[in-house]
């Protein structure tokens, strides 16, 4: 019995590493040439690449990043809420495909507060630090809002304004979940940091999982289904 048990507890450990693994690299490849803007932005020896490369960036991120993404949030969902599987490549394609014009159009919208952000951090920077600590605050409540848009998104289906709008206010009066999605990911980051093999593994999905963990523990506290 005790082997039995003991055999049962490695398969089910084993098949919760299958689903991270297998959903975080389906993110990553379909994600990979944003990675490799990025890294050449990085690496880029010249201002005029980095110029160059930014426009593309800003172009494929609500391509690909967004889709992508709600897709990864999606799959984790149906681990949280314990529904049946029809498998994890075929269940994030499904995900991908038919939520891919919402997702798009979301991601313009992210993607334009993302740049008006960046360029008014890189603006007051070199102008006046004051200001730009509260552009960095404003940074962490729009980090926050985004991620609360992908749990809002693939938990309700609803048209995209009021996802937006449901996102925001969620974002604002619940700083038990805000709080939460700066720990979840904070930790993480530093985990992967430090074991970059961890990277193409588990990094994003385990943010997904958690985050909509949260953010599920918290409709439930609303909806009194839960103390």
């Amino acid at each position: 019995m005790k082997y039995s048990s003991f055999m049962s507890g490695i398969y089910a450990v084993s098949e919760w590493i299958m689903r991270f693994s297998v959903i975080n690299l389906l993110w990553i490849l379909f994600n990979v040439p944003i990675a490799f803007i990025v890294i050449s932005i990085v690496f880029a020896n010249c201002s005029a690449d980095i110029l160059l490369l930014i426009p593309l960036l800003i172009i494929l991120l609500p391509l690909l990043f967004f889709p992508a993404t709600q897709a990864m949030f999606a799959s984790t969902r149906d681990w949280v809420l314990k529904r049946e599987e029809k498998g994890l490549i075929k269940g994030f394609w499904n995900y991908y495909k038919e939520n891919y014009k919402n997702s798009m159009l979301a991601g313009i919208i992210f993607t334009v507060m993302w740049t008006i952000w960046y360029v008014d951090l890189y603006y007051f920077s070199m102008n006046n630090i004051l200001i730009m600590f509260v552009i960095v605050f404003i940074g962490l409540l729009l980090f926050i809002y985004t991620i609360n848009y992908f749990s809002v998104s693939v938990h309700y289906d609803l048209n995209l304004r009021t996802l937006l709008k449901n996102a925001f206010l969620i974002t604002l009066g619940s700083p038990a979940l805000s709080i939460a999605v700066l720990f979840i990911t904070g930790i993480i980051t530093i985990i992967s940091t430090r074991f970059i093999v961890l990277i193409p593994f588990f990094s994003g999905s385990a943010i997904a999982f958690l985050c909509f963990s949260a953010f599920y523990r918290q409709y439930l506290k609303l909806h009194g289904k839960i103390n």
